[in-house]
């Protein structure tokens, strides 16, 4: 069974930068899409940014977009999210969720609800962008 957890979050400044791993086990993270989603107090949880298992398509949300970068790296079982540039409206608890390439669905689609069964979810890591 996959389990993943996440990890690179902190605080930060307005402006500052951060890097965010998603990390697999128990079973290879290739053949899955990846996505990155995020909580904020009191709001729902969305999708951030999403990359496809073969690493062909990614997809990020418009308020994101040019600041945060999704990569993966599937010898290391471990997905990234690189975070430049960020805002105080970035605060929120992310977390890395996957969907097996049986189910996967374009990264548009996986990124625009968490209304679907997904293989496995992380814990959460927080970020904080604060002066």
């Amino acid at each position: 069974q996959l389990q993943l957890v996440e990890s690179g979050g902190g605080l930060v400044q307005p402006g500052g930068s951060l890097r965010l791993s998603c990390t697999g086990s128990g079973m290879p993270l290739d053949f899955h899409a990846i996505g990155w989603y995020r909580q904020a107090p009191g709001k729902e949880r969305e999708g951030i940014s999403c990359v496809s298992s073969r690493a062909d398509a990614t997809w990020y949300r418009d308020s994101v977009k040019g600041r945060f970068t999704i990569s993966r790296d599937d010898a290391k079982s471990t997905v990234h999210l690189q975070m430049n540039s960020l805002k105080p409206e970035d605060t929120a608890a992310y977390y890395c969720a996957a969907l097996g390439v049986p189910r996967e669905v374009p990264v548009q689609d996986m990124c625009s609800t968490t209304n679907r069964e997904y293989d496995a979810w992380g814990q959460g890591t927080h970020v904080t962008v604060s002066t």
